[in-house]
C-alpha cells in the first residue's frame, strides 16, 4: 500500500495537512436530515478548500449524534465528492463482525476508488446497555480483550489471505480481492488503509508494533495525548504499510467571524456534553438556552475543563491555537471537529480555519 494514501499533504500556511471529522450533530429544532445535509454540504467544502481527509465517527443511542453508521453515510457522501478521502472516525470493531465490515468497506473502496480510510476503535462508542444490544451480549469487556485478534481477522478478510487449514480460508469478503482469482477477473490497486484510533496508550502501542498510521482523540482526551503519541512512536515497527510513523489528532475548534459567539457556540456544545456525561444525552443545545441554564458547580467546573481544550474565538486565534498544538504535539495531521447547534455555525467554522490558513478556495 502506498504511503501517500496515508500521509497528506499540507496547503497554504497550515504546519501539516487539515482535516475534518464529522458527527453528524443534532441541534434542537432541527432533524437528522438537516444534519445530513449539512454534512453533504461540508464535505463538497472541506473537498474545495483543501481539507485531506473527512471522516466520520461512529455513535449510538444518541439523540444529537445522527451518526449510528458510518459506512451508510459515507457511500452518500462519496457520491456528491470526487477527490477527499473519506472514512471512518471510526468505526467500533467490537460492536461487528469483521466480515460485515470488510464488506462494507470493500464495497465503499469500489465506490470511490482510492478514496476510503477504515479508522477503527475498540471502545463502544455509546452506553454499556447500548453496546449489549449491538453486540447481543452482556460481556462487554470481551470486546476489548479480543480486539488485537478481531483486527487480524479483519486484515485478512480484507487481504483474503487465511491460510490453509483455517475455518475461514474458503471465505471471502466480496468486493475484495477473490475477484482477481475468478475468470476474467481484475485486481484492484486499491484497499482500504487501516487506521487505530484511541484515548489511551492501548491502541497506540498496537498501532506502533503493527506499523499502522494512528489517531488519537485528543478532543476529549486531551491530558493523554502527548504521552500516547510518544508511545506510538517508539512502539513503532515499519511495516509494508508505513516506514515511520504517522500520528493525527482529533482537535475540537471552532472559528467564528465574532469571538464573543464562539464563546456562546462553545457553551451550548459543553452543555451538550454535561447532559451526555450525567445520563441525560439529547439534541445540541442552543445557545440562548445555554446562557439561560443555571449550572452547578460542579457542572461549571466540567465546563470549565472541557472548554480549555476547545479551540475556539475569530479565525486568527484558532488559527494560533492549532499552530501550538502542532508544535506541541508533533502531529501529522490535525482532524478537525466544529461542534456547534447551527449546520450553518459548523459549515461556516471550517470556511474560516480554511481562509486563517490561506487554502486553496477552488
Amino acid at each position: 500500500m502506498a504511503a501517500d494514501e496515508i500521509r497528506g499533504e499540507g496547503h497554504g500556511t497550515a504546519p501539516v495537512p487539515l482535516s475534518v471529522l464529522d458527527l453528524v450533530t443534532v441541534g434542537a429544532g432541527h432533524t437528522a436530515t438537516d444534519a445530513l445535509r449539512t454534512s453533504v454540504e461540508l464535505s463538497r467544502l472541506a473537498e474545495r478548500r483543501g481539507y485531506h481527509r473527512y471522516w466520520v465517527a461512529e455513535h449510538h443511542s444518541m439523540p444529537g449524534v445522527a451518526s449510528s453508521s458510518p459506512a451508510v453515510i459515507l457511500a452518500h457522501l462519496a457520491a456528491h465528492t470526487d477527490r477527499i478521502r473519506l472514512g471512518s472516525g471510526g468505526v467500533m470493531l467490537p460492536n461487528h463482525a469483521p466480515l460485515v465490515i470488510a464488506e462494507q468497506f470493500g464495497t465503499l473502496e469500489a465506490m470511490a476508488p482510492g478514496r476510503i480510510d477504515l479508522g477503527l476503535g475498540r471502545a463502544p462508542g455509546t452506553d454499556g446497555a447500548t453496546a449489549a444490544a449491538l453486540r447481543r451480549t452482556d460481556h462487554l469487556n470481551e470486546g476489548a480483550d479480543d480486539f488485537p485478534q478481531q483486527l487480524a481477522e479483519l486484515t485478512r478478510f480484507l487481504d483474503d489471505d487465511f491460510p490453509d487449514g483455517h475455518p475461514y480460508r474458503r471465505i471471502h469478503a466480496v468486493p475484495g480481492p477473490v475477484q482477481a482469482t475468478s475468470p476474467g477477473g481484475v485486481q484492484s490497486p486499491h484497499r482500504p488503509p487501516l487506521w487505530l484510533l484511541g484515548s489511551s496508550g492501548f491502541s497506540a502501542r498496537l498501532a506502533g508494533m503493527l506499523g499502522l498510521p494512528f489517531a488519537f482523540a485528543h478532543h476529549f482526551s486531551a491530558q493523554n495525548t502527548i504521552p500516547a503519541l510518544d508511545l506510538y512512536r517508539e512502539s513503532f515497527r515499519p511495516s509494508a504499510v508505513l516506514d515511520a510513523p504517522y500520528a493525527l489528532i482529533g482537535v475540537a475548534a471552532l472559528a467564528t467571524d465574532d469571538e464573543r459567539e464562539a464563546r456562546r457556540q462553545v457553551l451550548a456544545a459543553a452543555l451538550n456534553m454535561v447532559r451526555l456525561r450525567t445520563g441525560r444525552p439529547g439534541l445540541v443545545p442552543t445557545p440562548e438556552e445555554a446562557e439561560a441554564y443555571e449550572f452547578s458547580p460542579m457542572e461549571r467546573d466540567f465546563i470549565t475543563s472541557w472548554n480549555a481544550n476547545v479551540i475556539h474565538g475569530t479565525p486568527d486565534e484558532v488559527r494560533s491555537g492549532l499552530d501550538d498544538l502542532h508544535k506541541r504535539t508533533g502531529a501529522d495531521e490535525l482532524m478537525i471537529t466544529s461542534n456547534a447547534h447551527s449546520g450553518d455555525v459548523r459549515v461556516r467554522s471550517y470556511e474560516l480555519i480554511a481562509d486563517a490558513y490561506g487554502l486553496p478556495t477552488a
